[in-house]
């Protein structure tokens, strides 16, 4: 299981403008065209409504194959070179980074939170092999506490305590907010005045939405999601699972 959430993409303006010149093509064997192209366009739309489908279909098409095609082009340079995906995030197991687990998480999602122990228990036996990164993927719209959550852990990385931090927050899911942020930074003995200052910064902001990116690039929209060096798995899977896409990674090396 996982958590879901429908993302709001861009293109409704291209949809629009798409009905629009179907409209025109409709009525281009008019002599002159009316004043009104608004008056036109509707009334051509009202009599062909199939015209609305079909754009809608064509651009939802057009859309898919791209998303498609990105993911596919990011999935083969993960493959290839599974190191550069690393970048800012927080990482722990294999210093050699030849085998790169990215683990796109949010804080508040009860499956991440399930998912967690089985992540930690995976890099405890295979932290010699593989390299764990933690990227950022707060479903905004369904959990208003897991971007927050996100950025207080960034920061809690800025003084070399994600990891800590990361736990403490699963295992205090039903407790997220500022109270428990500050009380967990506290606790991990954080210096306070750098911690807020990092927590409420631009540059969490960033690291989050650089995460969000490349989330995108790949078509996520749910949660927990990973990949062992371009292998995808989704949702709270249990550790043979996780070993079992290892295994296989290890076999086309």
């Amino acid at each position: 299981m996982r958590c879901t959430q429908v993302l709001r993409r861009k293109g409704l303006s291209q949809s629009l403008v798409g009905l629009v010149m179907a409209g025109l093509l409709l009525g281009s064997c008019q002599q002159s065209p009316p004043a009104d192209l608004e008056t036109q366009v509707l009334e051509i739309l009202r009599e062909n409504p199939e015209v609305i489908l079909e754009s809608v279909q064509a651009y939802q098409q057009q859309q898919q194959q791209s998303q498609q095609n990105s993911r596919n082009e990011v999935v083969q340079q993960m493959r290839q070179s599974p190191a550069e995906f690393i970048g800012d995030s927080p990482q722990k197991g294999a210093e050699a980074q030849e085998i790169v687990m990215l683990e796109f998480s949010d804080f508040q999602c009860p499956f991440c939170e399930q998912a967690s122990g089985t992540v930690t228990e995976f890099i405890e036996k295979h932290g010699d092999r593989v390299t764990l990164v933690f990227k950022h993927l707060p479903l905004v719209s369904i959990h208003p506490q897991a971007l927050p959550a996100a950025r207080a852990s960034w920061a809690a990385q800025q003084q070399g305590q994600f990891w800590e931090y990361r736990s403490a927050l699963f295992e205090n899911q039903d407790r997220l907010g500022d109270a428990l942020y500050v009380e967990l930074a506290q606790e991990l003995n954080l210096d306070m005045e750098q911690f807020e200052g990092d927590r409420t910064s631009d540059a969490s902001i960033t690291a989050v939405q650089t995460d969000l990116e490349l989330a995108d690039q790949l078509g996520l929209t749910g949660t927990p999601a990973f990949f062992i060096n371009g292998e995808a798995f989704t949702g709270a899977v249990s550790l043979e699972d996780m070993e079992s896409v290892l295994e296989q990674v290890t076999a086309q090396q």
